[in-house]
């Protein structure tokens, strides 16, 4: 019988699905997952301060790169990579894509090259003016060369920007040689969904951002401009491999995971046992351990989630398939 956990989830964009979303899912796998006013574990996003009023456990999910405040959650999971027992790792990719869709089988990468019509694109929404210059230069650099398609908001050439979602960037991206696949930050273990998406695409990832990228994805995969010694000479192997069809396969050739076989990030065993652990963890939370003199502020007067420790039974802790014996 699964163990019953009473969950919650906020401060996720607007209209967030709490029974149809990632998390939800995965933790129906292991556990009774029971969606609940006063939880005992709350999941919340970074975008708002709900979670202020909550003094149950608090677990923060973000897909941002800024790192997690433990003074105001209990743990943590996103994609930075932080050396702390309460954190867990998690690249953007693995929550909205499937391994399976990198593994490469006989795919044939010359019928795959035919189809390759175009030179490259380029998909951003926003691009702060004093913020990662190195994808606007990558772009206007590029665009002196040939073409680059621009489907997102920033610097638009195609008409209009392509259909929200997933699936229609792939497909967006699927007839380009190139991918112009920059973060917004570079930073240990900061990947989001750009390169996979690429991948997926089966362009070449032009990529710039995690350090430590090459844990992840083999890097003969992909061209890393961390590997040049500046933006010229980066662009000047794009340009070549554009020019030289042979050497261009050479990458194509490459499995995208190392040996193909998917990256830990996709085992999604690991994540269940640190949530496991996390439900195990009868220490007051956080938001109950906080000094008294820090307590005082706008958020306590309207708290309104009183966490309490669950009651044990010979069994292990009370929950509604567990109840605490009468005496």
């Amino acid at each position: 019988m699964k163990r019953a956990i009473c969950i919650d989830f906020c401060d996720f964009h607007p209209n967030f699905p709490k029974t149809d979303n990632f998390y939800y899912h995965l933790l129906r796998e292991r556990f009774d997952v029971q969606i609940c006013d006063q939880p005992d574990y709350l999941l919340f996003g970074p975008y708002g301060h709900e979670h202020r009023l909550h003094s149950g456990i608090r677990v923060l999910l973000s897909i941002e790169p800024s790192l997690p405040d433990f003074d105001t959650c209990d743990y943590s999971v996103s994609c930075r990579k932080i050396d702390d027992p309460r954190h867990f790792q998690l690249p953007v990719y693995v929550t909205n894509g499937r391994a399976e869709e990198l593994i490469k089988k006989d795919e044939g990468p010359e019928r795959i090259l035919v189809g390759k019509t175009k030179f490259c694109s380029f998909v951003v929404s926003n691009q702060h003016p004093a913020k990662n210059r190195n994808r606007a230069e990558i772009f206007e650099k590029l665009s002196r060369y040939k073409q680059v398609d621009s489907g997102g908001r920033y610097r638009n050439n195609i008409g209009g920007p392509v259909p929200g979602g997933t699936q229609n960037k792939i497909a967006f991206m699927r007839p380009y040689k190139f991918n112009i696949a920059f973060e917004n930050s570079s930073l240990p273990g900061y990947t989001t969904e750009k390169i996979y998406e690429a991948m997926v695409a089966r362009c070449l990832p032009l990529y710039w951002g995690n350090p430590l990228i090459a844990e992840e994805f083999n890097p003969r995969s992909f061209l890393n401009r961390a590997d040049f010694p500046n933006t010229e000479a980066f662009v000047e192997k794009v340009m070549a491999l554009d020019r030289d069809d042979e050497q261009y396969l050479e990458y194509l050739r490459q499995p995208y995971f190392h040996g193909n076989e998917a990256n830990r990030y996709f085992d999604h065993g690991r994540l269940l046992d640190f949530f496991e652990r996390i439900f195990a963890d009868k220490s007051a939370p956080v938001a109950q351990r906080r000094r008294r003199k820090a307590l005082f502020g706008r958020w306590i007067p309207v708290k309104r989630h009183h966490w309490h420790p669950l009651p044990t039974t010979p069994s292990g802790p009370a929950s509604p398939s567990n109840p605490v014996p009468r005496k």
